[in-house]
């Protein structure tokens, strides 16, 4: 089967880089697309549009099309592919407007979403006779078969219309990467949360599975969350006796692991080092990563070649890749006041009264992420001093220094690129702007 990519160039602030070069599940999106779907297809071909391709191919083939800034995981590509084939027409994907996933994670922020009755379709085809059959495909409905998961209690007194914290954690995932808050959907939610998820499934529901996990732990004498059918371990790998580490969790190569780290559901890439006592949980740390001692990370995604030093908190953010976070930053993810929050006559992201946080959609309006715990999000290329706090929220786009002072310890809005610390001080800054904005290179 033929593949055919439609690329997306739009850039994803803070980043200023299209969806498809950015990581998920420690691979480049694109890598990632074609590593799923390397099963169905033989070849693969890119365009910028479907005008364009439909110029092109001609050919009567088997095709498969989709736009590269979607994020989907195995189960739902093999539910598509497998029900478009036995029925043997044009179909396009499409989901429910009241499917819980959809509803909760993927279409808030998501402006290409189309709604067509009660189905929303999106950019992935399945075509027996080539691209010409594309205005004729009927729309081909997949459950995401979404399962609730709730993850901590808010007090009362915090937020008195919110209590349990939940998320909709689909077995079959897709996500419309057009803002860093669907990286985050994509990479922790939909990503290693979906996964822990499924596995406690598997447990629970099958007996055979739940009998090799045991079996598994008392061979290797270590807890049923920690046997190797859980925790997968890669080469040459240095772990101290003292580090607990649960399952599901994937450690790649050369990797150092200190005395005291506590990891818990996540995936660590290769060539990284993690410290005495850090703790990591449903977390994504990048190939090239470096952890100083008591780190920690929640609910966080770093990107390759990335430094966070000790005694950093960082939970529920979207990290760049060749970025530094200072010692002693904290990512708040919860505003604890009510009420509409302006700052200096800005109208700014907040959660209050039991209402989610906002932030930029890819125009430029505050939209709400419905999400009511969020972190913040560091692009590419930053040098993040010590000591900073992060409101909930807030982004720092590519290549910004921000040194800690009096004046601006407490970074309460976004931070662009024209902000950043390197324009006022009398330094000479080594390091080129890597990652501009798109209409600024053209």
């Amino acid at each position: 089967m033929r593949r055919i990519i439609l690329t997306e160039t739009t850039q994803i602030a803070p980043f200023n880089e299209p969806a498809r070069d950015l990581r998920v599940q420690n691979k480049p999106l694109w890598l990632w697309q074609r590593d799923i779907l390397a099963e169905y297809t033989t070849e693969e071909r890119e365009y910028p549009n479907w005008q364009f391709a439909q110029t092109i191919e001609n050919e009567p083939v088997e095709c498969l099309v989709h736009r590269d800034n979607l994020f989907f995981n195995k189960e739902l590509v093999d539910e598509f592919i497998g029900r478009a084939r036995s029925g043997g027409k044009p179909v396009r994907l499409a989901f429910r407007i009241d499917d819980p996933a959809i509803v909760q994670h993927v279409k808030p922020l998501a402006g290409s979403l189309f709604r067509q009755g009660d189905l929303y379709l999106l950019d992935m085809w399945y075509l027996p006779q080539g691209v010409s059959q594309s205005v004729i495909a009927e729309p081909l409905m997949v459950d995401t078969e979404s399962r609730e998961r709730g993850y901590y209690h808010v007090p009362p007194y915090m937020a008195t219309e919110v209590g349990d914290l939940l998320y909709q954690l689909p077995r079959k995932a897709i996500v419309v990467v057009e803002n860093w808050v669907h990286l985050f959907v994509a990479d922790i939610l939909f990503g290693v949360f979906a996964h822990g998820a499924k596995v406690e499934d598997r447990i629970n529901e099958e007996w055979r599975y739940k009998l090799k996990v045991l079996f598994r732990s008392i061979l290797e004498q270590r807890q049923v969350l920690a046997s190797s059918t859980l925790v997968k371990i890669g080469k040459n790998v240095t772990i101290d006796p003292s580090a607990i580490i649960h399952g599901p969790t994937t450690i790649g190569n050369n990797v150092t692991i200190g005395a005291g780290v506590v990891i818990d559901n996540c995936i660590i890439g290769n060539n990284v080092n993690i410290s005495q006592g850090c703790q990591l949980l449903l977390s994504v740390v990048s190939d090239g990563c470096f952890l100083p001692f008591r780190a920690a990370l929640f609910m966080t995604t770093m990107m390759e070649n990335t430094m966070v030093a000790q005694n950093t908190c960082l939970q529920l953010c979207v990290i760049g890749r060749d970025s530094f976070i200072g010692a002693g930053t904290t990512f708040t993810d919860f505003n604890v006041l009510s009420g509409s929050m302006e700052i200096e006559g800005e109208q700014h992201a907040s959660a209050v009264g039991g209402k989610p946080l906002q932030t930029l959609n890819k125009t430029g309006e505050l939209e709400e992420t419905n999400l009511l715990i969020l972190g913040g999000c560091v692009g590419h290329h930053c040098r993040l001093s010590s000591g900073l706090i992060v409101y909930p929220a807030r982004t720092i786009e590519s290549d910004v220094v921000l040194l800690a002072s009096q004046e601006r310890q407490h970074i309460t809005r976004n931070v662009s690129y024209e902000h950043s610390d390197h324009h006022t001080h009398r330094v000479r800054y080594p390091y080129p702007r890597l990652y501009p904005r798109a209409k600024e290179t053209s």
